[in-house]
């Protein structure tokens, strides 16, 4: 009987150990309390829950270190397919989906802008800010992206103007998920202040998180949230303050996550959750299933728990991905979400930009409720291709 409990224990300690190693190759243990922690998101009084939907891409044509003509390829298939995918859905506003491009500072090239900005000024999306660096100055990264800055607004209509200070403004995702200095090794930034030379260079909100299975990754989970900067330390953003109804702005930045957590359907082996952190490819597709977890997540503003914000996010240039962001697999995530949460009782759709999302976190941070479509330019105009941009050929008219 002795051995038999010996070998039951022997095996219940390497369980253990197998789940503890599990979580420390996979860096769960930076976020994985919180999240356990996370109380379930309140359930509205009354009325339907509106869903913000934004798909924000770390846009990479000379990802790989490519030609030009493969550059050209990659863009050239994203302005072609995606005008034919997303002009077969809408929103309940009658909005095709929307794309944000956040493209690369050091990977500019005028023709590919150029290509994007016609798209996104027939109404397909935005363009906001990316950038790689690596062992950076403050002076360099301030040169850097108030250089980009005024080159994306000036020469491609991108960016909007602040309407109360003229400072241009933008949305930023770090590569290599870096924001703020916060991989262990130091690599891939270099600054520990990013958080204030953004807010002082005109960055409205970060969309870089989540990024797990990276190091990289915050403590604070499925939140949208106000993170001060401590300019002797990095990965200042690993907590903050949430964005809530009746607040105010604080610290240095906004950072708006998306949804983070252990999706149990498709488990690894049949036994160990998969990490869901937003990330869409063909290794990952979107899935329906992937969908519902998306929206049960329930990113919001505090004490607006009517209005969720889904932010999923991609490489968009890969070859190897394409297909599935472009093809059946996207075409079916749009379908599912224009079923399950349209109905116009239960939920509201709403394609939205990066910029069109903060817009409505800061209308709801203001107190405004209702429908979250009147507020898509709440604080920052859309910028100029925008402003002059024709409407989208009806789904109809787009599909024949």
């Amino acid at each position: 009987m002795k051995i038999v409990v010996l070998v039951v224990l022997a095996l219940a300690l390497l369980a253990v150990a197998a789940v503890a190693l599990a979580i420390r190759s996979r860096n769960m243990q930076i976020w994985l309390g919180s999240y356990l922690r996370r109380r379930p998101p309140p359930r509205p009084a009354s009325g339907p829950v509106h869903v913000m939907f934004a798909f924000v891409d770390h846009f990479e044509p000379n990802w790989g270190r490519v030609d030009l003509a493969t550059q050209r390829a990659r863009v050239d298939r994203w302005c072609h397919d995606y005008r034919a995918l997303a002009g077969r859905h809408r929103d309940a506003d009658g909005r095709p989906p929307q794309h944000s491009f956040f493209y690369p500072e050091e990977e500019y090239v005028e023709e590919h802008l150029d290509k994007i900005a016609a798209l996104c000024a027939e109404g397909y999306g935005e363009i906001e800010i990316h950038l790689h660096h690596d062992n950076d100055t403050p002076a360099n990264f301030i040169a850097t992206i108030d250089r980009f800055n005024k080159l994306l607004h000036e020469r491609h209509g991108a960016l909007p103007r602040d309407p109360r200070t003229g400072q241009l403004r933008f949305g930023f995702i770090h590569g290599n998920w870096c924001l703020d200095n916060s991989r262990a090794d130091g690599r891939w930034c270099g600054i520990n202040n990013e958080l204030i030379l953004l807010r002082e260079l005109g960055c409205y909100a970060d969309f870089t998180l989540p990024s797990a299975p990276s190091d990289t990754q915050t403590r604070m989970v499925n939140s949208i949230y106000y993170a001060t900067d401590d300019p002797l330390r990095p990965k200042s953003h690993d907590t903050g303050v949430p964005v809530r109804v009746g607040g105010s702005p604080s610290g240095d930045l906004m950072i708006v996550q998306g949804p983070l957590g252990l999706n149990w359907r498709e488990r690894r082996m049949g036994v160990m959750p998969r990490i869901e952190n937003a990330d869409v490819r063909r290794g990952c597709p979107p899935t329906p299933a992937r969908v519902d977890h998306w929206v049960r997540t329930g990113v919001h503003v505090e004490g607006r728990p009517e209005w969720i914000f889904v932010k999923v996010h991609t490489h968009g240039t890969q070859e190897r991905d394409m297909d599935t962001l472009l093809g059946e697999a996207a075409e079916r995530m749009h379908a599912h979400l224009e079923r399950a949460y349209n109905d116009g009782t239960s939920h509201v759709l709403h394609y939205v930009t990066a910029r069109e999302m903060y817009n409505i976190i800061k209308a709801a941070e203001a107190g405004k409720s209702g429908n979250p479509d009147d507020w898509r330019d709440f604080e920052l105009p859309p910028p100029p291709h925008r402003m002059r941009a024709p409407a989208p050929a009806t789904a109809g008219a787009a599909a024949e």
